[in-house]
């Protein structure tokens, strides 16, 4: 009787426990609360109770989680690559916590995914194509690009607002009867946007999580030839931005690896080779779209010739323990040189030759001679398809140019 009346209670608890582990799986929506604005969040979640897996989704594009634990009511996911986490707790079929880093978390609340509401006010005004964004930004730029496309199937858009140093990755959204409102919550964090049609052609584009800063509100887009018919400028070429004090002079660097070892521009690994320096950090969204291309880059050209170095710069919290550049390392599997180079604001003490280096990322293309051949500010990430693919062509091109040119005598090169 003791046996039976304990095998009873051992399987009610494993029911329990699989019914609790059970309500854990499926699609999960709701918002995230930013600066009092709410952030549209959709998590999906499957596998099984002892190997969840997890994913923020975007749209069709997905940030998926490192790791996934369901204790009790208790969920911890995180997003390793970017030292960000979910800690939400399960309870009457939702899901209630924050995202965020140790230092900022936003409050999130979060539901079974049912029907999908429909928009049924007046018709969309039509907006898709580019735009130019008049601005005075503080990295002296006059106009960003904003490119919108219509969603197949649907009457959602997708909008990417790219500036001197990068994109704002690709932001989803709908009509609300005035305006566009496009967000994105991704392992990155929140972006939220109004895009308001005028009478008059043009949009006012509003960045609704810095409502704090007015150069951020109400800026006017324009088609590219009303901009150019009201001779505004347009937006700033990436390889203009930044400039070096002495082009004649070979681009030094001279930082520590992981495992604390000294690597500089004077060691036989970099003696005749070209090398692309890429300035960057693990907490830089454009970085991260940066990384998988410059590895692809590394292994078609590294046989050739070719080296990285990725000169990272962190927060002091992460210099005393870089776990995130490490697992930003291991998730884009980059086998070149990374390289901790300081606090993000020392990069212009650590990086005392650049000119106006203001933009994350930022890579220096170095020719055979070691000295600055091309510099290019920020970087087009896959968001922004017609500019990603451009950049992509004409990186590999110069890369390619650069290691048809001879190598040179090593007095020469120095």
């Amino acid at each position: 009787m003791k046996l039976f009346v304990g095998l009873l209670l051992l399987s009610t608890s494993v029911i329990a426990q699989s019914s609790k582990q059970g309500t854990i799986i499926g699609t999960w929506e709701g918002n995230a609360t930013v600066h009092g604005q709410q952030v549209p969040v959709k998590l999906e979640i499957s596998g099984a109770a002892n190997d969840l897996h997890a994913a923020l989704r975007n749209g069709p594009e997905s940030s998926p989680a490192s790791s996934a634990v369901l204790t009790g009511n208790h969920l911890l996911i995180s997003f390793n690559y970017y030292a960000k986490t979910i800690d939400a707790t399960l309870a009457n079929g939702r899901l209630d916590g924050s995202f965020g880093t140790a230092a900022v978390r936003y409050p999130i609340s979060l539901s079974s995914a049912g029907a999908v509401s429909t928009y049924n006010g007046p018709l969309a005004k039509n907006i898709e194509g580019d735009w130019e964004i008049a601005t005075n930004s503080a990295k002296g730029e006059a106009a960003w690009q904003l490119r919108v496309e219509p969603q197949p199937h649907s009457s959602d858009v997708k909008a990417v607002i790219q500036r001197v140093d990068g994109d704002t990755g690709s932001l989803y959204g709908q009509w609300t009867g005035q305006s566009y409102k496009v967000s994105h919550f991704s392992a990155a964090g929140p972006a939220l946007y109004s895009l308001t049609p005028q009478a008059d052609g043009t949009l006012l584009v509003s960045n609704m999580l810095r409502a704090d800063v007015n150069e951020q509100q109400g800026l006017v887009a324009r088609r590219p030839a009303q901009a150019r018919a009201a001779a505004l400028p347009g937006p700033t070429d990436p390889t203009q931005q930044t400039t070096v004090k002495d082009p004649s002079a070979r681009f030094a660097f001279s930082f520590p690896n992981l495992d604390g070892k000294v690597i500089s521009n004077t060691d036989p690994q970099f003696d005749g080779k070209v090398v692309i320096v890429a300035i960057g950090g693990s907490w830089c969204p454009n970085c991260h779209d940066e990384a998988p291309f410059l590895e692809s880059l590394y292994k078609q050209f590294h046989g050739q010739g070719l080296e990285i170095v990725n000169l990272s710069f962190e927060e002091a919290d992460q210099l005393k323990d870089p776990q995130r550049l490490r697992a930003f390392i291991a998730r884009y599997g980059l086998t070149y040189t990374v390289l901790v180079a300081g606090e993000t604001e020392q990069l212009n003490e650590k990086i005392p030759q650049g000119v106006n280096l203001n933009c994350w990322p930022t890579s220096f293309f170095l020719g055979r001679d070691g000295r600055v051949k091309e510099i290019h500010a920020g970087f087009a990430g896959p968001a922004n398809p017609p500019a990603h693919d451009a950049l992509v062509h004409e990186v590999t091109e110069l890369v390619e140019q650069l290691l048809a040119e001879p190598v040179p005598t090593q007095s020469a090169s120095r």
